[in-house]
């Protein structure tokens, strides 16, 4: 790895029944051990405290499905970035959200957030302290040869979602706070 490419990455697909993604903290919820206290921690006003707070990023475009996922983590000295492919597909990227790290992050459907993390959860190790998170949305089926016979994507094919972890720069007090990732298009 060069200088250029010091980042850590992690990729697979990631489902949700619940219409949201999420990229979260895990000890932020270690006090989720059921659907009551999943209830308690993770109704919609709650979502929205939890992405103030930089516990919870959302990869949310308002429905159910399986989605390709990168997340890659930086260093304030090797930023982690798009390659060309992504860059030359990407649709839109999210204003950047706060993420407070403990060492980790997880990602996974909404319904699977918890204290003890079903199998299966996305999970990369991140730097302790403030990040700055931005997420991608790539148009994947943009590129020739991204699709089989049936339409599904190819070993091979970009992801649906690319997501990008910094720190935070000095100084940086405004972050996104939406739970909708991405601002709606004008029309």
């Amino acid at each position: 790895m060069t200088a250029q490419q010091s980042f850590a990455e992690v990729s697979a697909t990631v489902a949700t029944d619940a219409g949201m993604l999420v990229l979260w903290d895990a000890r932020r919820f270690e006090a989720v051990v059921d659907d009551d206290t999943w209830e308690d921690e993770l109704l919609e006003e709650d979502i929205v405290r939890h992405i103030q707070e930089g516990a919870l990023v959302p990869l949310n475009v308002g429905g159910d499905g399986a989605f390709g996922v990168v997340v890659r983590s930086g260093t304030a000295a090797a930023p982690a970035g798009l390659t060309e492919r992504e860059a030359a597909h990407r649709l839109v990227a999210s204003q950047p959200y706060l993420f407070v790290s403990h060492g980790r992050v997880l990602t996974s459907g909404i319904e699977d957030v918890a204290g003890d993390a079903p199998a299966g959860v996305l999970e990369l190790p991140v730097a302790v302290g403030r990040h700055a998170v931005a997420v991608h949305l790539i148009d994947w089926q943009a590129e020739a040869g991204s699709r089989d016979e049936m339409g599904r994507p190819v070993s091979g094919a970009l992801p649906d979602f690319v997501v990008l972890i910094n720190p935070a720069p000095p100084g940086q007090g405004t972050f996104r706070t939406a739970p909708t990732t991405f601002e709606a298009p004008n029309g």
